[in-house]
């Protein structure tokens, strides 16, 4: 995702923080609600995901690129394979194939070439399966705005600014545990007792 947005002078203004937090309760709400939307989930299992305090859903954006051979290394790690190669060994004498891992390779696991095949098989994508999907200044819609517009050369003038210091979530973590109220979210009274986003189609 970008790390900003523009405005209509075509400035791209740059955040110098992400809720990480935030951003990925949003995320975690909006793929649970697809999922309610489609019938794979029921309303009350995506309540309950969303009440466990580890739900699986994580955004990171502390490492941010600086400079060009930064971002060539966040972009291989992000394309990176499913397996190294030099951690593959043939043990001949158990005609099996071993695989590394672990802190220095301390550890061996020992399978089936079958097997390893298999394993490897199972993360090619489908024909035609998007794979990575972009929103935003990436996606294919605003470049074809842009070129609407007849802005063909047009570039983004990147603003530096250091912008309000975020405060640290330690103080409403408190008042939360204390009050039972975030402080930091708007007040809404739908979300009183027996109100579910999931129910009336609504977040």
């Amino acid at each position: 995702m970008t790390e900003g947005g523009i405005d209509r002078a075509g400035i791209f203004h740059r955040l110098p923080r992400l809720d990480d937090a935030r951003l990925a309760e949003i995320f975690g709400r909006e793929v649970l609600r697809l999922l309610v939307d489609r019938g794979l989930l029921s309303p009350e299992w995506a309540e309950r995901i969303l009440s466990w305090r580890h739900t699986g859903f994580n955004v990171h954006s502390r490492v941010r690129a600086r400079t060009k051979a930064e971002a060539e290394r966040i972009g291989k790690y992000m394309v990176r394979p499913i397996l190294a190669l030099g951690s593959l060994i043939f043990l001949e004498s158990e005609g099996k194939v071993g695989y590394r891992h672990g802190p220095d390779g301390a550890e061996l696991e020992r399978m089936d070439y079958l097997e390893l095949i298999a394993r490897v098989t199972s993360h090619i994508p489908d024909k035609g399966q998007v794979m990575v999907r972009y929103y935003g200044l990436y996606a294919n819609a605003h470049r074809g705005k842009v070129r609407k517009a007849g802005r063909t050369g047009f570039r983004l003038k990147i603003l530096e600014e250091e912008g309000c210091r975020m405060p640290s979530r330690g103080w409403a973590e408190m008042i939360r545990k204390v009050y039972e109220v975030d402080p930091l979210r708007d007040v809404d009274i739908r979300s009183g007792p027996g109100y579910s986003p999931f129910r009336d189609g609504k977040g």
